[in-house]
């Protein structure tokens, strides 16, 4: 019933409003993430050198309280910079599923595969973009969607720090 009120789709604090805010902190924040951790992850994967600290850096992000996390950033950044410590949170916590789906999905592929391409004659570019990326992407999909999901999921804390999305509703009871 509530829901479908009238009163809850009007106005700036409309459930459409809210969504969009929802989403677009999403879409923001794991692209940004994406920018940052699929080269990294490619570049580990290709070189094979940097799994265990991109596995550890990737564990202790994992071990943060995104919450806690979001409350300190507003703190040091301050109240003038709310959204950009939000993102910045969100980026933190969408970056360990994108790189360990980046990197895995090239150490998914045969070394055989790779020797073979190496023995054609092709550079280390293009086993890279010929090779490496189209075999590795379904890995990478599965780091994408879970970083997504993650976000989504923890997007709704942004409204305790008074930044929208659909927490707001939560928040405000």
């Amino acid at each position: 019933q509530w829901l479908f009120a009238p009163e809850q789709w009007e106005g700036s604090g409309g459930l459409q409003t809210l969504l969009g805010q929802h989403l677009l902190f999403t879409v923001v924040t794991v692209a940004i993430a994406g920018l940052i951790a699929i080269p990294a992850g490619w570049a580990i994967g290709h070189a094979g050198k940097g799994r265990e600290i991109a596995v550890g850096a990737a564990g202790i992000a994992r071990a943060v309280p995104s919450f806690g996390l979001l409350i300190l950033l507003v703190l040091i950044f301050g109240v003038l910079h709310k959204p950009e410590a939000a993102v910045l949170t969100f980026v933190l916590l969408a970056i360990p599923s994108l790189l360990a789906g980046a990197y895995t999905g090239f150490e998914a592929i045969d070394r055989k595969t790779i020797d073979a391409a190496r023995a054609m004659g092709m550079t280390e570019w293009q086993i890279l973009f010929k090779v490496e990326i189209p075999l590795g992407l379904p890995l990478l999909v599965g780091g994408i969607r879970s970083a997504v999901l993650q976000v989504v999921a923890t997007v709704t804390i942004a409204a305790y720090v008074n930044l929208g999305g659909l927490g707001l509703p939560i928040i405000t009871g």
